[in-house]
């Protein structure tokens, strides 16, 4: 067991969401039936119809479309930020039944300002993890069968973690609006941006305006703002049929786990100016 890296997956999702919350949100407003309901999502311009509603307020339409991560390589000190969002299941790695004694160490996840002063720093880290692990097997010995419930009172916030995690599209909405801010915490920050680049190919209607509070207005966070409030805030171009002109084009990022449209992140970046993480701006 060693140092961890973030990495996120998207295990599944609803199926054509842009059709799916389309169908709903015309369930609403027409007297067509639910056969009438899908035959039209099936050849109605769904995007175009999104935009609208959603201008127009009516945002529960996406609780419809939901997606799953799988989540690994992040910080138990994550773990207490990311579950305050109430509106989400999580089932996470348990440290109460996944025992950590007899290792060298633990798995961790190592903050980068820790990793910039070099690496006398790292070794400095490391060295206090394994002496945290001693101590977890010190009382994995002394508590004995069933000692994985106590002895992991010694672990940090450091130690690593997984999880999988479901949220609807409206609440993913809300997370990236609160954890793509440049106040976030870095860790959780990274996340919000690598699930980000997940789900917006899958319904880009819904997501494309997705970004920090700033990005929509005028500072959340008041008094405590970073200051890079990006100056424009225009919607992405159209193209003649309405949807957000995106190259298909895919661009690794620099941890090699997440991928961004050339189209997408430029849209970005002239809204979020500031705030994309290095690892996925480059």
């Amino acid at each position: 067991m060693a140092e961890q890296k973030l990495h996120v997956t998207l295990i599944a999702h609803t199926p054509e969401p842009e059709k799916v919350i389309a169908m709903a949100s015309r369930t609403c407003y027409s007297p067509l039936d639910l056969a009438g309901l899908k035959d039209k999502a099936e050849t109605a311009n769904n995007a175009a119809y999104i935009r609208r509603v959603l201008a127009s307020g009516h945002t529960s339409v996406i609780e419809h479309a939901s997606f799953t991560f799988g989540i690994e390589g992040v910080s138990r000190t994550l773990l207490a930020q990311i579950t305050r969002h109430r509106m989400a299941s999580f089932s996470v790695q348990s440290q109460r039944y996944v025992s950590n004694a007899g290792q060298e160490v633990f798995d961790f996840v190592m903050p980068p300002r820790i990793r910039a002063l070099g690496s006398e720093a790292e070794e400095k880290f490391l060295s206090q993890m394994k002496t945290m692990q001693g101590w977890y097997d010190e009382w994995s010995e002394l508590l004995g069968e069933g000692s994985a419930e106590d002895a992991r009172f010694v672990l940090p916030g450091a130690a690593a973690t997984r999880m999988t995690m479901t949220m609807n599209a409206r609440e993913l909405l809300h997370f990236f609006s609160l954890r793509m801010c440049n106040r976030a915490q870095w860790e959780i920050r990274e996340l919000a941006w690598q699930m980000y680049a997940l789900v917006y190919p899958l319904a880009p209607s819904v997501f494309e305006n997705a970004g920090p509070g700033c990005a929509h207005g005028a500072c959340p966070e008041g008094k405590r703002s970073c200051g890079k409030t990006p100056e424009s805030k225009k919607a992405p171009a159209r193209n003649h049929r309405g949807s957000a002109k995106r190259s298909a084009a895919r661009i690794p990022a620099a941890n090699g786990t997440t991928a961004f449209s050339i189209g997408m992140r430029s849209s970005l970046a002239s809204r979020n100016s500031g705030f994309i993480p290095a690892n996925i701006a480059k």
